[in-house]
């Protein structure tokens, strides 16, 4: 397979492009939505982020959501000249910048993150509960484990 001698570098291959196509499906069926309400999955993900964890700084909602600083940086400054966000410095630390949702930014997210949460669940309805708690575990574990040299 794709000149690969070693059993177990080609079925980490397998698995890795089965993961990989899987994510895609399953994004494809999410973006029109969030298309329709003019959001990214980042942005959801940075309004989500602050609704249910309350305000974050840019290096806490870079670990959260797996982005680049540079692109927090441009998506949080998309959602501020949309008014859903606002940067705020800390009294005691003044280079310290938290990003806190606004009025309009809870009321959007509050009203999106549902019908999303009912999109995911749509997405993934080929999986049982009890494969979903599976992959979940199984994803968890991919994410946490230390690469092998």
């Amino acid at each position: 397979m794709f000149g690969v001698d070693d059993p177990a570098v080609a079925a980490a291959v397998r698995a890795y492009v089965k993961l990989m196509r899987a994510q895609r499906s399953v994004v494809a069926r999410l973006e029109p939505a969030l298309a329709a309400c003019a959001l990214t999955l980042t942005q959801l993900g940075v309004l989500e982020a602050v609704l249910h964890l309350g305000p974050l700084t840019h290096r806490e909602l870079g670990r959260k959501l797996l982005t680049s600083p540079g692109n927090l940086t441009d998506v949080v400054d998309k959602l501020e000249r949309r008014g859903l966000v606002t940067r705020v410095r800390a009294a005691h630390d003044r280079r310290q910048v938290r990003v806190e949702l606004t009025p309009a930014g809870r009321a959007m997210i509050e009203d999106v993150f549902p019908r999303h949460a009912a999109d995911i669940a749509r997405a993934m309805a080929g999986l049982d509960p009890a494969e979903l708690e599976t992959l979940g575990h199984l994803l968890r574990r991919l994410g946490t484990a230390e690469g092998g040299a």
